[in-house]
């Protein structure tokens, strides 16, 4: 059936140009990674051997990091934190129902210049915009805020408070770090954990980055009530610092993904792939072997024949 596929290509890609370059250039695209897929180990070894181990890591990883960066603190216990901030009653209510209004606009926002920017940039400067923001809240609840013995309002989880323009400033970082998340960490981790993976994991990965994700978000759930009753003010320390260990892992571990095919990032996971740091978005070789084929057609060359034999070499394999 490879005439057929090569033909349903074409109508896709080229009005159904056999020869179009594109059509030639995916149509090897896609007989080296399939070729590639069927070599692939069995079972679970499949996610750690042959290097697939650096896809699992990044896959689970990212979505750890989505957690332990600390924005459940502003989403599931933004109460507290502006209980802290001397709001109550119906003002505390509505101040935090704001902060899932911004979730949703910034959120959306990201769609507009997701794939422009590139996945790396907005988790490296995502985390080190959150931990800012968490050192800051942090800071002014520990420096300007009143120990409160038998808490605020009689809740023991609520033991420090501030007033005043201290007061403003935590809630203003907390929308802020709220809005940061929204436009990097809290779509990106999911477009990044999905990328990883090839096609013959894929589906298996997210389940793996989910479990990864959940997992985090469960024990940060559960940390974080005794935590802001033991160590109050530090705990936004605590999660400050984990963000920026979160900004240095993607900067040395996770190669940008945005723009890129298959086969690429086949090799930017390999064990001889090129460093994170030094990868961008797009330079996809799709687009290289466009113009390899565009060079080979105006020399003259063969192309259709190439095609048809590669296909039914990587097929037979």
């Amino acid at each position: 059936r490879e005439e057929k596929a090569i033909d349903v290509l074409a109508k896709i890609q080229a009005n159904g140009k056999v020869d179009d370059p594109l059509v030639i250039a995916e149509w090897e695209e896609i007989t080296t990674v399939l070729a590639a897929e069927r070599d692939a180990l069995k079972g679970w070894r499949k996610f750690i051997k042959n290097g697939m181990w650096r896809r699992t890591f990044a896959g689970t990883s990212v979505q750890a990091w989505q957690q332990l960066s600390g924005a459940n603190v502003m989403t599931y216990y933004i109460v507290y934190v502006f209980d802290m901030a001397n709001l109550s009653g119906n003002t505390n209510l509505i101040s935090s129902g704001v902060q899932y209004a911004l979730f949703i606009i910034f959120t959306t926002v990201t769609f507009f210049f997701v794939d422009r920017t590139g996945r790396r940039p907005l988790l490296i400067y995502g985390a080190i915009g959150m931990g800012i923001c968490m050192f800051v809240v942090g800071g002014v609840l520990g420096t300007y805020g009143t120990y409160i013995p038998g808490g605020v309002d009689g809740n023991l989880n609520v033991i420090r408070q501030v007033t005043g323009h201290p007061a403003h400033v935590v809630i203003a970082f907390s929308y802020l770090l709220v809005i940061v998340y929204a436009l990097t960490l809290a779509p990106i981790a999911w477009v990044y954990a999905a990328e990883c993976w090839s096609l013959e994991t894929r589906a298996t990965g997210m389940a793996l980055a989910s479990v990864a994700n959940w997992l985090f978000n469960f024990a940060i759930g559960l940390f974080l009530p005794p935590g802001f009753h033991n160590i109050s003010w530090k705990l936004f320390i605590i999660f400050g610092t984990l963000c920026f260990g979160a900004s240095i892992q993607a900067y040395f571990t996770y190669p940008e993904t945005a723009r890129k095919s298959l086969e690429e990032i086949e090799r930017l996971f390999s064990k001889g792939g090129p460093k994170p740091w030094k990868t961008r978005p797009g330079d996809s070789l799709l687009d290289q072997k466009v113009a390899e084929v565009q060079e080979a057609q105006i020399k003259g060359e063969s192309t259709t024949g190439r095609m048809g034999s590669l296909g039914h070499k990587e097929l037979a394999a």
